[in-house]
Protein backbone atom coordinates (compact mmCIF):
# COMPACT_ATOMS: atom_id res chain seq x y z
CA UNK A 1 0.00 0.00 0.00
CA UNK A 2 3.17 2.53 0.78
CA UNK A 3 4.41 1.18 -2.50
CA UNK A 4 1.44 2.62 -4.33
CA UNK A 5 0.35 5.83 -2.50
CA UNK A 6 3.98 6.81 -3.40
CA UNK A 7 3.27 5.96 -7.14
CA UNK A 8 0.28 7.89 -6.86
CA UNK A 9 1.92 10.80 -5.06
CA UNK A 10 4.49 10.93 -8.51
CA UNK A 11 2.27 10.15 -10.79
CA UNK A 12 0.07 13.68 -9.58
CA UNK A 13 3.41 15.50 -9.38
CA UNK A 14 4.22 14.86 -12.75
CA UNK A 15 0.64 15.79 -13.92
CA UNK A 16 0.92 19.14 -11.98
CA UNK A 17 4.21 19.89 -13.29
CA UNK A 18 3.76 19.90 -16.87
CA UNK A 19 0.82 21.72 -16.25
CA UNK A 20 2.02 24.57 -14.50
CA UNK A 21 5.63 24.22 -14.97
CA UNK A 22 7.85 27.71 -15.89
CA UNK A 23 10.32 27.73 -18.42
CA UNK A 24 13.64 26.40 -16.68
CA UNK A 25 16.68 28.56 -18.14
CA UNK A 26 19.03 26.12 -20.46
CA UNK A 27 22.31 27.79 -19.28
CA UNK A 28 25.37 27.83 -21.67
CA UNK A 29 29.24 28.91 -20.62
CA UNK A 30 30.63 31.75 -19.24
CA UNK A 31 30.50 34.88 -21.87
CA UNK A 32 32.70 37.68 -22.00
CA UNK A 33 31.22 40.60 -19.68
CA UNK A 34 30.25 43.78 -21.15
CA UNK A 35 31.87 46.95 -20.98
CA UNK A 36 30.64 49.54 -18.97
CA UNK A 37 30.24 52.67 -20.97
CA UNK A 38 28.47 56.21 -20.26
CA UNK A 39 26.93 57.03 -16.87
CA UNK A 40 27.32 54.38 -14.40
CA UNK A 41 25.07 54.40 -11.43
CA UNK A 42 25.16 52.66 -8.36
CA UNK A 43 23.16 50.02 -6.49
CA UNK A 44 21.01 50.81 -4.45
CA UNK A 45 21.13 48.16 -1.75
CA UNK A 46 18.46 49.30 0.69
CA UNK A 47 15.32 48.99 -1.84
CA UNK A 48 17.14 46.41 -4.05
CA UNK A 49 16.32 43.06 -3.04
CA UNK A 50 16.55 38.95 -4.70
CA UNK A 51 13.49 36.71 -3.91
CA UNK A 52 13.44 33.07 -4.39
CA UNK A 53 11.18 30.19 -4.34
CA UNK A 54 11.47 26.40 -4.60
CA UNK A 55 9.12 23.68 -5.13
CA UNK A 56 8.35 20.26 -4.28
CA UNK A 57 7.42 18.15 -7.27
CA UNK A 58 4.17 18.90 -9.04
CA UNK A 59 4.21 22.22 -6.99
CA UNK A 60 3.89 21.11 -3.94
CA UNK A 61 4.62 22.46 -0.53
CA UNK A 62 6.50 25.71 -2.14
CA UNK A 63 8.88 27.77 0.11
CA UNK A 64 9.80 31.15 -0.92
CA UNK A 65 12.12 33.73 0.67
CA UNK A 66 14.55 36.68 0.22
CA UNK A 67 18.19 37.57 -0.41
CA UNK A 68 19.86 40.77 0.14
CA UNK A 69 22.00 42.82 -2.99
CA UNK A 70 25.59 43.74 -1.05
CA UNK A 71 26.97 46.21 -4.31
CA UNK A 72 26.71 46.75 -7.45
CA UNK A 73 27.01 49.16 -10.57
CA UNK A 74 24.91 49.69 -13.73
CA UNK A 75 26.01 51.42 -16.58
CA UNK A 76 23.72 53.19 -19.47
CA UNK A 77 24.26 54.72 -22.40
CA UNK A 78 22.23 57.09 -24.51
CA UNK A 79 19.73 56.31 -22.05
CA UNK A 80 20.49 52.64 -22.51
CA UNK A 81 21.14 49.72 -20.24
CA UNK A 82 24.65 49.02 -21.54
CA UNK A 83 25.99 46.75 -18.69
CA UNK A 84 26.59 46.01 -15.30
CA UNK A 85 26.63 43.86 -11.97
CA UNK A 86 25.76 42.78 -8.83
CA UNK A 87 26.68 41.14 -5.85
CA UNK A 88 24.01 38.87 -3.63
CA UNK A 89 24.77 38.51 0.14
CA UNK A 90 24.22 34.77 0.71
CA UNK A 91 24.26 34.92 4.66
CA UNK A 92 21.26 36.94 3.93
CA UNK A 93 19.17 34.09 2.70
CA UNK A 94 15.75 34.00 4.66
CA UNK A 95 12.93 32.09 4.85
CA UNK A 96 9.25 33.57 4.34
CA UNK A 97 7.57 32.12 8.08
CA UNK A 98 4.50 31.97 5.59
CA UNK A 99 5.71 29.24 3.51
CA UNK A 100 6.00 27.00 6.50
CA UNK A 101 2.76 25.62 7.22
CA UNK A 102 2.97 22.52 8.18
CA UNK A 103 3.14 22.04 11.97
CA UNK A 104 6.43 19.26 12.00
CA UNK A 105 8.29 22.13 9.90
CA UNK A 106 10.21 24.93 11.55
CA UNK A 107 11.07 27.76 8.55
CA UNK A 108 14.50 28.23 11.02
CA UNK A 109 15.53 24.67 10.02
CA UNK A 110 14.84 24.95 6.91
CA UNK A 111 16.92 28.45 6.62
CA UNK A 112 19.79 26.79 8.27
CA UNK A 113 19.53 23.91 5.90
CA UNK A 114 19.62 26.21 2.90
CA UNK A 115 22.79 27.53 4.34
CA UNK A 116 24.47 24.69 4.65
CA UNK A 117 27.18 22.57 2.55
CA UNK A 118 23.75 20.65 1.46
CA UNK A 119 22.85 23.75 -0.44
CA UNK A 120 24.61 26.86 -1.14
CA UNK A 121 27.35 26.68 1.61
CA UNK A 122 27.71 29.94 2.81
CA UNK A 123 30.59 30.09 4.97
CA UNK A 124 32.44 29.17 1.70
CA UNK A 125 30.55 30.99 -0.68
CA UNK A 126 29.43 34.04 1.27
CA UNK A 127 28.31 35.15 -2.11
CA UNK A 128 27.04 35.03 -5.39
CA UNK A 129 27.42 37.27 -8.53
CA UNK A 130 25.68 38.10 -11.65
CA UNK A 131 27.26 40.25 -14.26
CA UNK A 132 25.66 41.26 -17.21
CA UNK A 133 27.02 40.34 -21.19
CA UNK A 134 24.41 41.62 -23.44
CA UNK A 135 21.25 43.40 -23.12
CA UNK A 136 19.08 43.42 -26.50
CA UNK A 137 15.28 44.79 -26.67
CA UNK A 138 12.60 41.77 -26.16
CA UNK A 139 11.40 40.20 -29.41
CA UNK A 140 9.04 38.49 -27.78
CA UNK A 141 7.45 38.15 -24.34
CA UNK A 142 7.33 34.76 -22.88
CA UNK A 143 3.93 34.25 -21.02
CA UNK A 144 5.87 33.37 -17.78
CA UNK A 145 8.19 36.79 -18.39
CA UNK A 146 7.85 39.65 -15.59
CA UNK A 147 5.33 42.21 -16.31
CA UNK A 148 6.28 44.92 -18.38
CA UNK A 149 9.22 42.93 -19.98
CA UNK A 150 11.14 45.32 -22.95
CA UNK A 151 14.61 44.25 -23.02
CA UNK A 152 16.39 40.36 -23.14
CA UNK A 153 19.56 40.45 -20.44
CA UNK A 154 22.14 38.13 -20.37
CA UNK A 155 24.74 37.62 -18.05
CA UNK A 156 27.11 35.20 -16.18
CA UNK A 157 25.61 34.05 -13.09
CA UNK A 158 27.91 32.51 -10.44
CA UNK A 159 26.66 30.19 -7.35
CA UNK A 160 28.87 27.92 -5.67
CA UNK A 161 31.98 29.45 -7.31
CA UNK A 162 30.60 28.01 -10.55
CA UNK A 163 29.79 30.88 -13.46
CA UNK A 164 27.31 29.84 -16.27
CA UNK A 165 25.71 32.09 -18.73
CA UNK A 166 21.65 32.70 -18.48
CA UNK A 167 19.52 35.26 -20.88
CA UNK A 168 15.89 36.40 -19.09
CA UNK A 169 13.37 38.76 -20.13
CA UNK A 170 13.67 41.81 -18.03
CA UNK A 171 11.39 44.95 -17.46
CA UNK A 172 13.95 48.21 -17.46
CA UNK A 173 13.02 51.24 -16.98
CA UNK A 174 15.16 54.70 -16.99
CA UNK A 175 14.73 57.87 -15.57
CA UNK A 176 16.58 60.80 -15.05
CA UNK A 177 19.20 59.71 -12.25
CA UNK A 178 17.73 56.11 -11.76
CA UNK A 179 17.45 52.57 -13.40
CA UNK A 180 15.31 49.48 -12.32
CA UNK A 181 15.68 46.07 -13.62
CA UNK A 182 12.97 43.66 -13.09
CA UNK A 183 12.99 40.12 -14.18
CA UNK A 184 12.47 36.52 -13.13
CA UNK A 185 13.71 33.39 -14.63
CA UNK A 186 14.28 29.66 -13.31
CA UNK A 187 17.16 27.59 -12.99
CA UNK A 188 18.13 23.86 -12.33
CA UNK A 189 20.08 24.54 -9.43
CA UNK A 190 22.05 21.20 -9.97
CA UNK A 191 23.81 22.97 -13.50
CA UNK A 192 25.85 24.68 -10.28
CA UNK A 193 26.38 21.45 -8.82
CA UNK A 194 23.53 21.77 -5.74
CA UNK A 195 22.47 18.38 -5.73
CA UNK A 196 21.09 17.74 -2.20
CA UNK A 197 17.42 15.94 -2.58
CA UNK A 198 18.47 14.41 -6.59
CA UNK A 199 18.77 10.81 -5.58
CA UNK A 200 16.00 9.29 -7.35
CA UNK A 201 16.34 6.28 -5.88
CA UNK A 202 14.82 7.33 -2.97
CA UNK A 203 11.13 8.89 -3.25
CA UNK A 204 11.48 11.42 0.12
CA UNK A 205 14.60 12.77 -2.47
CA UNK A 206 12.41 12.44 -5.17
CA UNK A 207 10.25 14.76 -4.75
CA UNK A 208 12.56 18.39 -4.21
CA UNK A 209 12.34 19.55 -7.12
CA UNK A 210 16.06 20.88 -9.16
CA UNK A 211 14.20 24.08 -10.46
CA UNK A 212 13.96 27.39 -8.54
CA UNK A 213 12.63 30.94 -9.27
CA UNK A 214 14.57 34.00 -8.97
CA UNK A 215 12.84 37.09 -8.67
CA UNK A 216 15.34 40.58 -9.38
CA UNK A 217 14.27 43.27 -7.96
CA UNK A 218 17.46 45.96 -8.02
CA UNK A 219 17.45 49.63 -8.24
CA UNK A 220 20.28 51.79 -9.00
CA UNK A 221 21.10 55.73 -8.76
CA UNK A 222 23.50 58.25 -10.08
CA UNK A 223 26.08 59.61 -7.14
Amino acid sequence: MKKLSIIALAGVGLLLASCNKNSTQTPSQEQQVAEKQGDVFAVDTTSSVVNWKAFHKGGFAPRWGTLSVSSGELSLADGQLNAGEFVIDMKSLKVDPASVTEKDKNYAELEGHLKSADFFDVEKNPTAEFKVTKVEDLAAATSDAVEGANKTISGNLTLQGKTLNVSFPANVQVADKTVSVKAKLTVNRTDWGIKFGTNEADPAEWMISKDIEIGVDVKATKP
